[in-house]
């Protein structure tokens, strides 16, 4: 099976089991849960849970074990592109093509429909059925996904590129600023496949390393995308980080220069790789699907 296949695959193994971890909830909340199906089922690359299941597909994890942590994990991704979308944030209207949650339902919903898309993660790794071998793990899935969501990760992200608006910075602060409100999470989802797959330390931080350098080359991307490509083909309006005056690579660097970084990024997650004793190869095509994509 190529990386396309499998990537399918698991999008399609995803998609069925977030719409079923919605449908299972209550309905004492009607809108709420409407908010909530509406912005974790709006699609997108899925690439948090694609990792976690082709990391551990790699390394010989239990699928089922994975399942909880690839949903755990687009749990909280969703939460952060609601809140990220808010008036108070960066005050976006599209997503994937679509209304914002904020601007298909009301702000107030929209807030709440992340509170409890985070809070449900913490519920399923803390609830959810893992194998017995995996089970003394549980608080190991917990630490790594709560870290790279909060202050030390994602949050703290965000608060540097809130305080950094309209601000001229540094390439090293632009790097941490990513690092944590991008490359966290994707880190946390390739940690949480090794931890279920029970690999060695050096793999783990092997593994890492990859983690590191596919989030940032993630990211320089997105600021390459936001320059070069337009509103259909990115589904958010174009040129949204120049008209908020944020910086980014291109505007640091130069758009060649940006180019340029993310590939030398996307060979430093190739040689990660190339120290594992596992088959992955379509990991390798998957990163360079990433780094080199168009939308």
């Amino acid at each position: 099976m190529d990386w396309r296949q499998s990537h399918q695959q698991y999008n399609d193994r995803i998609n069925s089991r977030l719409t079923s971890l919605v449908a299972s909830l209550p309905e004492h909340a009607p809108q709420l849960k409407q908010a909530m199906s509406y912005s974790l089922l709006l699609g997108g690359k899925r690439v948090r849970p694609y990792l976690v299941y082709a990391v551990g597909e790699a390394c010989g994890a239990n699928l089922d074990d994975l399942d909880l942590c690839a949903q755990a994990v687009e749990c909280i991704h969703a939460y952060s592109l609601i809140h990220d979308d808010l008036p108070a944030m960066d005050d976006d209207d599209l997503r994937r093509g679509q209304a914002t949650c904020h601007i298909a339902f009301d702000e107030a919903t929209a807030i709440l429909a992340g509170d409890a898309l985070q809070t449900l993660a913490f519920e399923l790794l803390a609830e959810g059925h893992l194998s017995p071998a995996v089970e003394p793990r549980r608080i190991a899935l917990i630490r790594s996904l709560s870290r790279a969501a909060g202050y030390r990760g994602m949050c703290g992200g965000q608060a540097l590129d809130l305080a950094n608006t309209n601000k001229s910075i540094d390439l090293p602060t632009l790097q941490q600023l990513h690092q944590l409100k991008t490359g966290a999470l994707i880190q946390s989802a390739v940690e949480m496949a090794a931890i279920i797959s029970d690999v060695s330390d050096e793999q783990r931080q092997n593994l890492i390393d990859y983690a590191d350098a596919i989030g940032l080359a993630f990211q320089v991307q997105d600021d390459i995308l936001d320059v070069t490509a337009d509103t259909q083909t990115l589904g958010k309006p174009q040129g949204s980080d120049t008209q908020a005056n944020k910086s980014t690579y291109p505007s640091l660097l130069g758009l060649r220069a940006a180019q340029e970084e993310a590939q030398r990024l996307y060979h430093q997650a190739l040689q990660a790789l190339d120290t594992l004793p596992y088959n992955t190869q379509n990991l390798q095509s998957f990163t360079a699907y990433i780094v080199k994509r168009d939308h």
